[in-house]
């Protein structure tokens, strides 16, 4: 439940973040390049854009890690403890059934031929 909840906020922020680094304007372009002329100046304040978005992407980078690293963690949760299952000895019952003869077992007795080892021409 909290693996899923914490994706769903990792992909939300991926969103986010990648919305974010498109709408910034790279250091050679000009002030108003997407915001049309000086109207940048006068929606995010005396700065500009550029320290507001700078900012917000730096906040959402910062939760975006962090939610990569829960992932991990709960990964690597998963991961031992399937490990542990393997190793207390949880075995299939396919599996005591090939371990007690050393070879899988038949499910119909047709298959084995009764007088001889080899098969009859058909």
């Amino acid at each position: 439940m909290m693996e899923t909840v914490i994706l769903a906020v990792h992909v939300v922020l991926a969103i986010a973040l990648v919305g974010l680094v498109m709408i910034q304007q790279g250091k050679g372009a000009e002030a108003g390049a997407s915001f049309g002329g000086g109207a940048s100046q006068t929606v995010f304040g005396s700065t500009g854009s550029t320290s507001f978005l700078g900012r917000v992407t730096a906040i959402i980078a910062t939760l975006f890690f962090v939610t990569s690293l829960a992932l991990a963690f709960y990964a690597s949760q998963q991961a031992k403890s399937s490990s542990q299952s393997a190793d207390t000895g949880i075995v299939t019952e396919q599996a005591q059934k090939e371990a007690v003869g050393g070879l899988p077992a038949l499910e119909d007795d047709s298959a084995i031929p009764a007088d001889s080892d080899v098969p009859a021409d058909r």
